[in-house]
């Protein structure tokens, strides 16, 4: 609901024209609140534009490495988001970088000006994890909480939606390749969440002060083994292709020998992403206990069937011109 307190609003939205980023400037948009979005290329930005209303979003430059930059971006702000992460390291890109330094310039900012901070983090996230993007989160998140106690951790399990970097990219290999690898043979667990309910959660912190201090654990309502997902994707896509039980050795391997081409384009899997599949990415119960959910922020999270159909069918092998059984009847009865 848009007011009037919402209108005059400033949100900073560090990384918000990324995936989830434009979710979370969507459902800011519609409950009034004026949008700052912090990025490095703001150039690049324009198609926020239609999300919001003439004038309510404005795209400015600013670069987690250069502390300046974050304090412009954050200067005025009512409330300060940071969604800024990295799925691989790349050039000047490191995870410490971005996500542990990167994640304490924006809080030392938001204390600065006296805004609020909602930090996105990720299920998974520990300091002493054999992983170097679970422990750079891990780090983010003890160095967040250093410069800015009260402020609000969501952390989010692998998102769905549109333009994923999941469910989308193994479709991809899908389509040309008649094998897909299960790291580990398949049986790491996971709890899928849409990137819309994340969003959701956001706007629901900033609804919600008492949300402050604490750490939030996002997941949707089914737990799913990496071998299931597979499964489920390659049902809604509508192809049949082995799935390959790897070991983790082996896995790593072919990570590393990925990572040569990361400069050239972007790898289909690290050694680090292979590190990550030793571990369950699920809600644990201490957070189910503490009434640290979607649930306790009011939120009902959407169920991948609902939504991931919508977006893969481009990969079935007709695409958007297959027949479903429906048309074929009305075809018949016609």
């Amino acid at each position: 609901m848009i007011t009037q307190q919402n209108v005059d609003t400033l949100v900073t939205i560090f990384g918000g024209s990324g995936f989830l980023g434009r979710h979370v400037v969507r459902a800011l948009c519609k409950r009034g609140y004026r949008i700052r979005v912090a990025v490095r290329r703001p150039e690049l930005a324009g198609h926020l534009q239609p999300l919001g209303l003439v004038g309510q979003i404005h795209a400015v430059g600013a670069n987690l490495r250069y502390g300046r930059s974050v304090e412009a971006a954050a200067r005025g702000a009512d409330i300060v988001i940071n969604l800024v992460g990295i799925l691989y390291e790349s050039g000047r890109q490191r995870f410490d970088a971005v996500q542990a330094f990167g994640a304490e310039a924006v809080a030392l900012a938001a204390t600065a000006f006296g805004a609020r901070l909602i930090h996105v983090s990720a299920l998974g996230a520990n300091e002493n994890s054999s992983s170097r993007y679970a422990r750079s989160k891990g780090v983010g998140e003890k160095l967040v909480l250093a410069a800015m106690p009260s402020a609000t951790i969501l952390r989010p399990s692998i998102l769905f939606g549109p333009e994923d970097d999941f469910f989308n990219k193994f479709a991809a290999i899908a389509r040309i390749s008649p094998a897909l690898p299960l790291v580990g043979g398949g049986a790491t667990r996971f709890q899928p969440v849409f990137a819309g309910d994340v969003a959701a959660a956001a706007a629901a912190a900033i609804d919600r002060p008492e949300t402050g201090g604490k750490i939030y654990e996002l997941g949707g309502p089914e737990v799913k083994s990496f071998r299931e997902l597979m499964q489920f994707m390659l049902a809604v896509i509508e192809r049949r292709r082995l799935l390959v039980p790897i070991p983790f050795g082996a896995a790593k391997l072919i990570g590393r020998m990925s990572e040569l081409s990361t400069p050239l384009h972007k790898p289909l899997l690290t050694s680090d992403q292979v590190e990550l599949l030793r571990s369950d990415n699920m809600v644990s119960a201490e957070a189910k206990r503490e009434a640290r959910t979607l649930a306790d922020l009011g939120i009902e999270p959407l169920a991948m069937a609902a939504e991931v159909p919508g977006y893969l069918w481009r990969f079935r092998k007709t695409g958007q011109f297959r027949r479903t059984d429906d048309r074929r009847q009305t075809e018949k009865s016609a």
